[in-house]
């Protein structure tokens, strides 16, 4: 009688502790793909020439980079915000310019930059400006 006490608690423990991990397990896998579902693999962003005062959408996948007249554009990553009621676009862009002559100034923009606020690190060209529009 003794013995199948014991067996009874070892088998309610084992229990347990193979459901904890099966919710540590779901846990952690849909903790993953929701992070996973935020980056996004192209990044959509609106040049402005103002010389012209025509805008022009460029949208190019992450890690390549596209010529738009004299700018070289290449964003690195992008990603979407996880809350749905204010929606922001962050992406990591890096602009060179091709006209500059200077080897010292590499890129005229290099770091993060946000749809909702541009002024938080603008990008700052005499021709042109740019900006984030979306990540898909």
């Amino acid at each position: 009688m003794i013995l199948i006490r014991k067996n009874i608690k070892c088998g309610k423990i084992k229990i347990k502790l193979f459901l904890k991990s099966i919710i540590l397990f779901l846990l952690i896998y849909f903790n993953y793909s929701f992070a996973s579902d935020l980056e996004g693999s192209h990044t959509s962003m609106k040049v402005l020439d103002k010389i012209s005062s025509k805008n022009t959408l460029i949208q190019l996948k992450n890690g390549k980079e596209i010529r738009f007249k004299d700018l070289l554009i290449k964003s690195i990553k992008c990603k979407n915000s996880e809350f749905d009621d204010n929606p922001e676009i962050t992406a990591y862009i890096q602009v060179k310019d091709l006209t500059n002559q200077d080897k010292d100034d590499v890129f005229v923009f290099n770091g993060w930059m946000f749809s909702s606020s541009p002024s938080i690190k603008p990008f700052d060209h005499p021709v042109y400006d740019v900006w984030l529009i979306g990540c898909y």
